[in-house]
């Protein structure tokens, strides 16, 4: 088992977060799958990630970059209010995101929350896209 990690350095951390997290599932298998068996997945694959990781979040398109503006007013905007003060969804202000963790921030973006309204983006965005309107909420929409 020692020679799997360590080829693979990413499987304690994700195999620690499985057990973890098994104690919070239900029976439901979409979960399992999202918080078992995919981070599990990712890490066999050699993909790691990580909070501390200083990552460069890639620039859409000017077009793109409107589009995408356009969604997280509208569409982020009906549930966190239009200034983004908070509503039915929590406040995405700066100083709200302040000491957030921009990993947590483009999960919760791409894969919705359990139990809450909050929907998952992933169907429409691109992690690439995600972190980018991460970086725009946390120093302040244009």
């Amino acid at each position: 088992m020692m020679g799997v990690f360590n080829k693979y350095p990413a499987l304690p951390d994700a195999f620690n977060l499985f057990l973890a997290q098994s104690k919070k599932m239900s029976n439901n298998p979409l979960q399992f799958f999202r918080i078992g068996i995919l981070p599990l997945l990712l890490a066999h694959s050699g993909l790691a990630w990580s909070d501390s990781a200083a990552k460069e979040v890639v620039i859409p398109a000017p077009a793109r970059q409107a589009e995408l503006l356009n969604l997280v007013r509208q569409d982020c905007g009906s549930c966190h209010g239009l200034r983004f003060e908070g509503g039915l969804g929590v406040p995405l202000t700066p100083a709200a995101l302040k000491g957030k963790s921009p990993d947590a921030l483009r999960n919760t973006i791409l894969y919705g929350r359990n139990d809450t309204t909050m929907p998952p983006w992933n169907p429409f965005l691109t992690g690439a896209e995600a972190d980018w309107i991460v970086k725009m909420l946390m120093k302040g929409l244009p």
